[in-house]
């Protein structure tokens, strides 16, 4: 037999907030990075085909135009998307994991110094004497 118990949650755990922080941070991450990454080698192409085209119009070597310097980074990462992409996402994951795991213990910190409770009601076993 189940009674229920009415009762206050007077204090979080820090670490498991920072935990939970953490995976929730470095998912949104890892999403928002792979989509940043693939934005970026989609990028690189679209500078670079505007440059070839550019250079053709007005008969002026690539180095002279903008991105010039750069046209050998542009196409590395072009040429290494598939590389580049989860890069990106793993990267951004693990900054948005610990930015989430410092929020979380932020969080957990503040509701813990402060004095109102969340009112919560638990089932719990009965004995069964």
């Amino acid at each position: 037999m189940i009674h229920q118990v009415s009762g206050r949650v007077l204090a979080v755990s820090v670490r498991a907030a920072m935990i939970a922080g953490g995976w929730i941070g470095f998912a949104l991450g890892v999403v928002t990075g792979c989509v940043l990454g693939a934005g970026l080698a989609w990028f690189a192409g679209a500078i670079l085909s505007w440059q070839r085209d550019l250079s053709l119009t007005l008969g002026v070597t690539e180095q002279l135009l903008p991105f010039g310097s750069q046209v050998p980074v542009l196409e590395r990462i072009q040429a290494n998307w598939f590389i580049v992409v989860p890069f990106v996402g793993v990267l951004v994951g693990v900054f948005a994991a610990l930015v989430g795991a410092l929020i979380g213990g932020l969080v957990a910190a503040s509701y813990n110094r402060s004095p109102f409770g969340v009112q919560v009601v638990v089932e719990v076993p009965r004995d069964p004497q």
